[in-house]
């Protein structure tokens, strides 16, 4: 299966440049479920401010917005960021630590 990436929220400066709400921050969450295993990533990422085209706030998607989060992570830190929600699946999947009482 793959990643999964969704928009919790967008941050978004009422009137800016003759323009009204602009999105300047994507929350978003990534995840990823194996079997009974799930992993998840959330954070947020800050926008530049618009150039060329502009996409007025009822014509957003959660298709676009999660692609002006990725583009401003850029491509190393998406990776890394499934990459590490791989982790998290596969230490569930065959643990290498525990927590208890021996008792």
């Amino acid at each position: 299966m793959a990643h999964s990436w969704t928009v919790a929220a967008m941050d978004y400066t009422v009137s800016q440049d003759g323009k009204t709400n602009v999105v300047n921050t994507v929350h978003w969450r990534c995840s990823k479920t194996v079997g009974e295993n799930s992993g998840s990533s959330y954070g947020t990422v800050g926008l530049e401010a618009p150039s060329g085209s502009f996409v007025e706030w009822a014509d957003i998607t959660e298709a676009t917005a999660v692609g002006w989060a990725k583009a401003a992570l850029g491509d190393d830190q998406v990776a890394a960021t499934e990459a590490a929600i791989n982790a998290q699946i596969a230490e569930l999947a065959t643990p290498t630590s525990g927590i208890g009482v021996s008792w």
